[in-house]
């Protein structure tokens, strides 16, 4: 519903505080969605299935980017938002078909509800009672305290879950992959690309393509292996983006080096999609959803998800400015980040494929 109201500020705005407005309530509805989406396919999901419906979500992202950009090109701003509020209207009669999450029934002590959810979900031929067993052990053992209050997430049990899940959504962000996408047009263009709204359509398209591959591999490999690849990939993609924009400043617009120079840049920039894409897209969104105890789900996920918008915000709002002073310093800045994010996955971020949500919240204790 913020989401519909907002699309509509946004395409009748008379002056720019409807804008504001709406891009405000756009900013709620996503808010939201962005975090209860992953939550709640987790809670769902059979444990061989978790990741690659965790990354669906991340892939239905991609999309929605994707079709922004092709259609930005030949529909009116203001019929875009419009367009926006189509799926807003389709997912809420859809809501009314879908079950509640076992996992939050058993919290709430729903018990009949919370068996009956579960079998809907597993399909009333398969035996669930191992998996009762669990949810309920882990639900009583949760219960056994009042709610957790915000000063008390500082618990040793809590610490850890809280700096993965935390940390991995702040890195995600500080990489600058919002940078590179909201002005991957402005970039392109710094890089000698002429048609550059095409060229950002077709960096979309990429996108949604490595998002595809990660959610088949994801209950495959393994969450950890693949974050330790997209990391690595993005370290190496932005050193490569660095070391040419400082190079192109000391050679002639008119050379035929600095053609060179632009294609690589434009390659550079696409593999640094595409390693982002391949892990650290999707997977911190999983892996928060996954390792969270269900007593302090809704607190730290909210203020993890809340983590994640604000460093977004932060480097949508730097990124025009650094590019002005220096695109190939604040190339370097995000490959810093993206090297300590391959540090901070191999020394600390366990594997989570093939277990359940209370093994992997149990291990944290």
């Amino acid at each position: 519903i913020p989401n519909i109201i907002g699309w509509l500020a946004i395409s009748f705005a008379n002056d720019s505080s409807f804008l504001y407005m709406g891009r405000l309530l756009e900013g709620f509805g996503v808010g939201v969605i962005s975090y209860t989406v992953p939550v709640y396919i987790a809670e769902i999901s059979p444990q061989n299935m978790r990741g690659a419906l965790g990354s669906v979500n991340q892939l239905s992202v991609t999309i929605g980017i994707v079709l922004a950009y092709i259609l930005g090109m030949f529909v009116p701003w203001r019929m875009l938002a419009v367009i926006g509020i189509l799926p807003c209207t389709i997912l809420i009669p859809g809501l009314f078909f879908i079950p509640e999450s076992p996992r939050w029934l058993a919290k709430m002590n729903k018990m009949e509800d919370f068996e009956t959810s579960l079998q809907v979900l597993r399909g009333f031929e398969t035996d669930i009672t191992s998996e009762v067993n669990d949810i309920k052990r882990a639900v009583t053992s949760a219960n056994k305290r009042a709610a957790i209050r915000f000063q008390e997430l500082n618990q040793k049990k809590f610490r850890m879950p809280l700096i993965l899940g935390i940390g991995l959504l702040v890195l995600q962000q500080l990489s600058g992959i919002n940078a590179i996408l909201f002005y991957a047009s402005s970039i392109f263009k710094a890089a000698g690309i002429t048609n550059s709204d095409l060229a950002t359509s077709g960096l979309g398209g990429i996108q949604v393509l490595a998002t595809l591959v990660t959610t088949w591999l994801l209950d495959r490999a393994g969450r950890r292996i693949l974050l330790i690849i997209s990391s690595a990939g993005m370290t190496i993609s932005l050193l490569a983006v660095a070391v040419i924009f400082f190079i192109k400043d000391t050679v002639s617009q008119d050379s035929h080096m600095y053609y060179i120079l632009s294609m690589v840049s434009l390659l550079a920039i696409v593999a640094y999609v595409i390693a982002f894409s391949f892990g650290m897209g999707a997977i911190p969104w999983v892996i928060m959803s996954e390792i969270l105890p269900v007593s302090i789900k809704s607190l730290a996920g909210s203020f993890a998800t809340l983590a994640n918008w604000l460093t977004s915000f932060g480097i949508t709002m730097t990124a025009n400015l650094l590019l002005s002073w220096s695109a190939g310093g604040t190339f370097v800045s995000y490959m810093l980040v993206s090297a300590f994010t391959l540090v901070f996955v191999i020394l600390w971020v366990p594997e989570t494929k093939g277990r359940t949500l209370e093994e992997i919240q149990w291990s944290f204790r």
